[in-house]
């Protein structure tokens, strides 16, 4: 099995080191000193289960790899309109793209069935630009439930979790899932292939919808977000917005918001990825976050007064802090 990680930060890295672990043939594609430490000593990972070294080829350079079996994405998904000259080389006719994405992904209504089959979400997939770059065909779903961070150049800290949900979005259990999801656990990660994985991304969204964008207006940690009450109540009530939002298009995610604010005050003063985003000067992930989000709600007449409001006062942080976009990672 060959495989290209494209945007070999801390998750493509983490997950190319894995399945390279497991005897695929991986391609880890990514820049600047990163990109030099990983070609000089391999990419060294830092964990709770053991630290380990895995030496896969490492480029910035997609045509030296050439078409592979699948294409896994770490890049942002502010960055994916624009990542054609990168993805190009690297497609044959049954190359599948697996975008760790959070949010709402460019190919949600894909197959969907019912009454909005085929919709494109406008806020992540902005006039079809991500489709055309990221056929939805070639689409399979990715969960992360994982936590990584960059320690320094070409080394990975990983924190915690190690499952990787995937699916397909007609809920098919196909080949080219189960190929990818053994290779994954050879490699010692979780990777389930979920029938309904759109259960699993309402799962994940329900706390990045609020944990995140609330985190960069405020500077405070998840613990700081779930410790203040005023704050938590408005968190509660966009978690409550968003499970009416799924619930309206079919979906019912096995957790509740009560369960969901307590696992995230368990993981204590830890800054969420749009804040440290934010920090970096990096562009701010919001639109497959809550944009998304308030735009479903549209489509199916649920009221999100209080995503609206938050989304508002986000989007006009995101607007004036916003760096120029770039396309590799």
């Amino acid at each position: 099995m060959k495989v290209a990680v494209l945007g070999a930060g801390a998750i493509g890295a983490y997950v190319g080191a894995a399945l390279h672990r497991a005897g695929a043939d991986v391609h880890l594609i990514a820049r600047g000193p990163h990109l030099a430490a990983m070609r000089q000593h391999g990419v060294r990972v830092l964990s709770p289960r053991g630290d380990f070294t895995a030496r896969p080829h490492a480029t910035d350079d997609p045509a030296e790899v050439g078409p592979v079996d699948h294409v896994f994405l770490g890049l942002k998904a502010t960055s994916y309109a624009a990542c054609g000259p990168l993805v190009e080389p690297l497609l044959q006719d049954r190359t599948t793209v697996i975008a760790a994405q959070n949010g709402i992904p460019w190919w949600y209504f894909h197959r969907h069935g019912g009454p909005h089959d085929g919709h494109r979400v406008e806020s992540v997939d902005p006039g079809g630009t991500v489709s055309a770059v990221l056929a939805p065909e070639r689409a399979i779903g990715c969960v992360v439930y994982a936590a990584t961070e960059l320690e320094g150049p070409g080394v990975v800290r990983h924190l915690e979790g190690t499952r990787f949900s995937i699916g397909e979005p007609d809920r098919s259990v196909s080949k080219r899932c189960l190929e990818f999801s053994e290779t994954m656990q050879a490699g010692g990660l979780k990777c389930p292939v979920e029938a309904e994985l759109r259960d699993d991304i309402w799962i994940k969204l329900l706390g990045n919808i609020s944990f995140n964008p609330i985190s960069a207006l405020t500077r405070a940690t998840m613990r700081e977000m779930c410790l203040h009450d005023t704050t938590r109540g408005v968190i509660e009530q966009m978690m409550t917005e968003t499970l009416s939002v799924a619930a309206a298009l079919g979906c019912r995610p096995a957790i509740s918001v009560e369960r969901r604010l307590a696992g995230a005050e368990r993981v204590g003063d830890h800054r969420t990825s749009t804040l440290q985003d934010l920090e970096k000067g990096k562009p701010l992930e919001l639109d497959v976050l809550l944009a998304a989000v308030v735009e479903l709600a549209a489509i199916t007449g649920v009221p999100v007064p209080t995503l609206r409001t938050v989304g508002a006062i986000s989007d006009l942080l995101a607007s004036t802090t916003a760096p120029a976009t770039r396309s590799a990672a």
